[in-house]
């Protein structure tokens, strides 16, 4: 093998073992419905297939995991990211 593809093989393989694993995040995030009138429904679909529900209260204003006023944020991505990581809904 030359030097120069030793190189480059070797920097590959650096960039390979530094490059993060890329965690699961959400890809969608679709209205589903009005919940009990104080809450607004939506479905996440996450990058490895499954789907979550997150929660919107106070005029979209607080943004939940689940549809309980638990584990909540006050940005919709956040909030979407973070029910993508979780083991289900909350």
């Amino acid at each position: 093998m030359s030097p120069h593809l030793t190189t480059l093989a070797l920097g590959f393989y650096v960039l390979l073992l530094t490059t993060p694993v890329a965690a699961n995040h959400p890809t969608n995030i679709t209205y589903k419905t009005k919940g009990n009138g104080e809450m607004e429904v939506y479905s996440v679909s996450c990058a490895d297939g499954s789907k979550r529900t997150i929660s919107a209260w106070n005029g979209r204003k607080n943004w939940c995991i689940g549809t309980t006023t638990r584990h909540c944020t006050n940005d919709q991505l956040e909030t979407a990211k973070k029910a993508c990581l979780s083991s289900g809904d909350a």
